[in-house]
This record gives structure tokens, sequence and C-alpha cells, in this order.
């Protein structure tokens, strides 16, 4: 046991047992610490536990005060603590489970291919190969393609986001950006605030990286829940955020620039850096893209991650880091990591991104995505029992699924890959006790009869599962 753990019990049994009153002023930090011989950081930990857990609240500058109604207090419905991530091992398992070409990929992080790779992206690939000293005499090492990071620069000055080249370093996909980002502004056991339910990679960054994670819930309006972010802000020593505010994966929602704008201040009064993961930023219905909170960055607090993989394939792990001032350490750290990105796709994107046909395949790409969405959406919610919630949001390709309580979502997971259907269940989103109940489900394939069949197992599972409590 941690001895901040061991300090928790034994304060905690001190309020439950009434030695300390409701309102009653605990001793400080410093106190505590002689008093205990524990360390001034382990009795912090500690005290934020117990605020976590809602026995006990804090005033500024004044102190920690015992809770009169533990339950009233926001913080402790809010804001969560997770010292001890430990998801590798389940995500390890669950994308083997669901590579075999027999499976029905609705658990899939990607799109389907058939939707992607490009008939000209494969054909500038093609006239690549065939001059090999064209990519094999030009210099691989970060940043990365000079012309590609110009191209990349282009498109967020496009978006009123000032940006040089330099700004740009070149990752090996998504998740080599945001590993990154991470690994350059953090060290082992600082806090990061993540959203309560989010893509399994940051949590598999904060188990790699040694981080104490703060979670904030979704608003179930907006998105991010602003009062929830103030509270953890103001409470615990954050360092970095890691949000995704774009076609949030897994739920979907895109954050507005009103909440955006308010967030941008709240990092810059408490001087909190950003990881921004926006790698489905293309993946919008609307007419307009959405913008990013680089846009709305104007102290360097924000380091933008985004990637190629989405798009042009999961083929074309090509992503990037918008760095700011920690380009160079950036840099440093993929020496010691990927070293450097593949020399021979850098250029071929840069040759597609050349020319109009990128555009044309990212408006094509959001129509069929809309339209399959859509089909998903009416064919879920005409058949699934009204007990359960379908969210759906107008970008990206994830339908998120709230089951009643009662059931399991990972027993539905394993129950259809008996039927050769994968899907993704919440217990990759989110680390809590409670019983995971949601379903993330991959709406990019062709709703035909094979699909449709798969789909039909997954309602009369869930129906057989609801009604098996009644």
């Amino acid at each position: 046991m941690y001895k901040s753990e061991q300090l928790t019990l034994s304060l905690k049994h001190l309020i439950e047992s009434g030695r300390w009153k409701p309102n009653e002023k605990l001793p400080s930090l410093r106190q505590q610490a002689q008093a205990s011989g524990f360390s001034l950081i382990t009795v912090m930990n500690a005290y934020q536990e117990l605020e976590a857990q809602g026995l006990i609240y804090s005033k500024e500058k004044l102190g920690y005060f015992i809770a009169e109604d533990p339950n009233s207090l926001k913080i402790a419905k809010t804001v969560i603590l997770n010292e001890k991530i430990e998801i590798n091992s389940t995500v390890f398992r669950y994308l083997k489970s669901i590579q075999s070409k027999n499976i029905v990929p609705f658990g899939s992080a990607f799109p389907d291919s058939q939707l992607l790779y490009s008939p000209k992206l494969m054909q500038t690939l093609a006239q690549r190969a065939k001059h090999r000293l064209s990519y094999e005499q030009m210099p691989s090492l970060p940043p990365g393609n000079l012309e590609l990071r110009k191209l990349i620069a282009q498109r967020y000055c496009m978006q009123d986001i000032p940006t040089d080249p330099s700004d740009i370093v070149i990752t090996s996909g998504g998740l080599d950006a945001l590993n990154l980002a991470l690994q350059t502004l953090t060290k082992p056991d600082d806090y990061i605030l993540l959203q309560e339910t989010i893509f399994y990679g940051a949590w598999q960054a904060a188990e790699h990286f040694g981080l104490k994670v703060i979670t904030i819930p979704e608003h179930p309006e907006h998105g991010l829940d602003l009062e929830a972010f103030k509270n953890a802000v103001s409470n615990y020593p954050i360092k970095v955020c890691l949000l995704m505010l774009n076609s949030h994966n897994p739920i979907g929602f895109t954050v507005s620039d009103e909440i955006k704008l308010q967030l941008a201040k709240l990092l810059q009064e408490h001087q909190i850096y950003l990881v921004e993961d926006d790698v489905y930023e293309e993946l919008y219905f609307d007419h307009k893209k959405p913008l990013s909170m680089k846009y709305f960055d104007q102290h360097n607090l924000v380091l933008h991650c985004s990637s190629f993989s989405k798009i042009l394939g999961a083929g074309f792990r090509i992503g990037w880091v918008h760095t700011g001032k920690f380009s160079e350490s950036i840099q440093h750290l993929q020496l010691m990591s990927t070293l450097s990105v593949n020399s021979f796709i850098q250029n071929a994107l840069m040759d597609y991104l050349s020319h109009r046909y990128y555009e044309k395949h990212l408006k094509t790409l959001r129509n069929t995505l809309k339209h399959l969405k859509n089909q998903y959406y009416q064919y879920l919610t005409e058949r699934l029992p009204q007990t359960c919630k379908v969210h759906y949001y107008p970008s990206g390709y994830f339908l998120w699924i709230t089951l009643p309580e009662h059931i399991n979502s990972d027993l539905i997971y394993h129950e259809m890959l008996e039927y050769k259907v994968g899907v993704a269940s919440g217990s990759l989103f989110y680390r809590t006790d409670q019983t995971p109940h949601h379903i993330r489900i991959n709406c990019s394939f062709e709703l035909n009869e094979h699909t449709q069949a798969a789909l039909d197992q997954l309602i009369q599972q869930i129906n057989t599962f609801d009604q098996s409590i009644l």
C-alpha cells in the first residue's frame, strides 16, 4: 500500500468516527507532515484524495475543513483522482481479439479501408517508388520533410492560426505525437487532467509515463464541463491537460468556440499546458471546419496533435505536433524513440497534398461517413430497447451507446466475439469502479446483409441481457 493510501485510510477513520466535527479545520499540510512523519507531498496526496471522496473541502488560503454533507460537495461528484493507471494489458488483449479478418470490425478505431487509400494517392506512391533517389537522398531526421511541413503550416494559416514550418514536427502517427508532447511536458508523478471518457491511448500514456490522472465528466449539453474543470485546476497541481474537443472519441461531440475560449482563459490563468488530440479534425459534417484550441492560444500553452491515418488509411501513420517553443525538446525525444518517420511516405504525401485531389477526397469521405452514420443511427434507434440511448453528433464515424446500468458492456463484448463481431466496451475509455455500460460502434462500413446481421446479433444480445433482469 502506498504511503498516501495509508494516511488517507487513517484520516478517513478519524473523520468517520466523529473525531473531527463538520466544518472543523484540519491541521495544515506542514503540521500533518510533522505529526505523522510523512512527507509534505504524501500529506497533500492524502488530503486531495479525501477531498475527491467528498470527506473534506478546501478554502483558498485557509486550508482544509471537514465536510458537513459530503454528497453536497460538487468536486466530489465531478472530479476523480486516479493515482495508479493499469490499462495497457486490457488494450492489448482487446486489440488482439478484434484483429482477425473474420471479425466484423465495429470495434475498430479506423474507418473502413474501402473509403480511404485514394486511387490518386496510390498512383502518387507508385510514381515515387520509381524514383528511389528522390526520397533516399532526402533527410529523414526530425523535424521531418520541409515541404510537407510547409503544406501543414499553410492549412493552419488558412484557419487564421499563424504557423511557420519550424513549428511543425512530423511524427509516426497521432499517438506518437501525443506521447512525444506529453513526455516533453511531464515527469513521473505529475498530475494531468483528462476527460472522464477518452480515447484509451491517453490512459496508456498516463500509465507509461507514471502520471497521476484527474478526470472531469462530460457535460451533457456542452461536452466539456467548465465548472468541473475550474474545480480540478483550482484544487490539484495539474501540469498538463490532454483533451479531445473536436469529434471526441468515443462519444463524438465537438465543443463550441465559446467553451474553447473560456478554456483558453483558464489555461492562461493557471499556467497549465494543453495537449490537444485532434486526429478527427477533418471529419466534420457541417460546412465549416471546427476551430482547434490552437486558434484561441495566445500564450503558447497548446500543443496541437493530429494525423493523416484516419483520413488516408492506417498505412499512412504520419502525424505531427504543432510544437511552438518545444520543437527542439520534442525532436530530441523523437531521436531516442521513433528516430525518424518514413521519408518515402512523407514525400508521397507532400506530392498528394499539393494538388486538389486531397480536398476532393476529404469532401467525398465526409459525405460518405455522414450518410453511413445516419443509416446506423436510424437502424439502431428503431431496434434497440428504449432503455438504451444512442448518442449522435454530426462528425466522425462513431456511435456511443449507453446501456442500462445493470448491463455489463464487457460481457456484451465477449459474447459478440463468439459471433465474430467486434465492439468496443466502455471499459477501454474510462477508469472507474463502476460496471462499464457503454459500447462504441464504428459505423463507417457499408450497411449490407453481413453488417446488418451483425447489428441484429448485437441488438439481440442487448435485449437478452436487459430482459434477464426483469
